[in-house]
């Protein structure tokens, strides 16, 4: 009988040690996945915050993730908010023509258009030119980045559905006019772009102006409607037609 207890106290005994060695293993896995639930959570946050800001954009004026870009890495930025009453009616008319236009019907998003620019570049979504709504071009500025990318892509396509769903036309325009990038050093938005180019506000552009200015937007840096080349004037020519032949495409901003 005593034997037997003592046997039962040294098995007693080994029992801590075991149970301390299962322990110690199952801390590091238990830590392991601790830390790939709070990723998740974080990179979940990330992907769902601007659906939360976006509704704040009707009243409030943002700011680009280019600009945030440019002043994070001592960049010069140069940008005067306006409302669409102080810019010159032909831009927003011009930008729709040139950019989006079907923007007054679509709903952010152009799925024509998409499968249209997929089929020309061979179905690779990353690389798809010319599908972009003013709305996702909207969405990418504020919660994106520039480039080309299928991951990018996926993540602005809902985004533009959802600002289109939020935001009326006429503030998608807004917003758009006040963030584009129309100067080669930092210059955002229609007044910086104007004054830069032409020496005057916005609201003073001429229908030849406000086409050079849209002209240059795929690309301000190597484009210039301050000096505008022969391919600048040339597609301001025909931006101007267009406008002059479908004076009704930006009905849907001036509607209440």
């Amino acid at each position: 009988m005593v034997f037997a207890v003592q046997q039962d106290r040294l098995q007693g005994d080994r029992l801590p040690p075991l149970r301390q060695r299962q322990g110690a293993a199952r801390a590091p896995r238990s830590g392991f996945w601790r830390l790939i639930r709070w990723c998740a959570v974080a990179a979940l946050a990330i992907v769902l915050a601007p659906y939360a800001i976006a509704p704040f954009y009707r009243s409030i004026d943002p700011v680009s993730t280019p600009m945030l870009w440019r002043w994070a890495t001592g960049q010069r930025v140069q940008r005067i908010v306006v409302p669409l009453n102080r810019i010159a009616p032909a831009l927003p008319l011009t930008v729709i023509l040139a950019e989006d236009a079907g923007f007054c019907r679509n709903r952010g998003i152009d799925p024509g258009a998409i499968r249209e620019a997929l089929q020309q570049s061979d179905d690779d979504l990353a690389d798809s030119r010319g599908a972009s709504t003013v709305t996702q071009q909207v969405a990418k500025n504020l919660f994106l980045w520039p480039g080309h990318s299928v991951v990018r892509k996926v993540l602005e396509l809902p985004l533009a559905l959802w600002l289109n769903l939020v935001l009326p036309k006429r503030r998608v325009i807004e917003i758009y006019l006040n963030i584009a990038e129309w100067g080669p050093n930092g210059e955002f938005g229609a007044e910086a772009g104007s004054r830069w180019a032409f020496g005057i506000p916005a609201r003073d552009l001429s229908p030849v102006q406000a086409a050079e200015l849209t002209a240059i937007l795929p690309n301000p840096i190597e484009r210039s409607a301050r000096r505008p080349s022969l391919l600048i004037r040339r597609l301001a020519a025909l931006y101007v037609r267009r406008a002059a032949t479908y004076p009704g495409h930006d009905a849907c901003v001036y509607a209440h």
